[in-house]
């Protein structure tokens, strides 16, 4: 019998992700998003960026995001990468995303 891989990650094996929403939303809601980066653009999204310790966590932020009412634009895993080392085809954004 195959087992399920686990469900949790390990402090090495966090995972880095970019959430983009539709509005913008004040810096008092940095907070209730457990210390992601938020940067609000000029053409009124809002992208969430940093580590989520599991899946649940990543549901619980979500979850959050429809409380809100904002539209989800865009989930998506940014690969870490090692220090020094950026992958050219990686765009500017991941980049800058520190070391795992």
């Amino acid at each position: 019998m195959e087992t399920a891989p686990s469900s949790t990650y390990t402090n090495k094996e966090r995972r880095w992700y970019e959430i983009c929403l539709g509005g913008r939303l004040h810096e008092r809601w940095a907070e209730r998003f457990g210390g992601l980066t938020m940067i609000s653009a000029q053409d009124g999204t809002t992208t969430l960026t940093g580590p989520v310790i599991d899946q649940a966590a990543l549901h619980g932020l979500l979850r959050q995001v429809r409380d809100l009412g904002l539209p989800l634009l865009l989930v998506r895993r940014l690969e870490c990468r090692e220090s020094g080392s950026a992958d050219a085809s990686v765009s500017e954004d991941a980049r800058q995303t520190p070391s795992c």
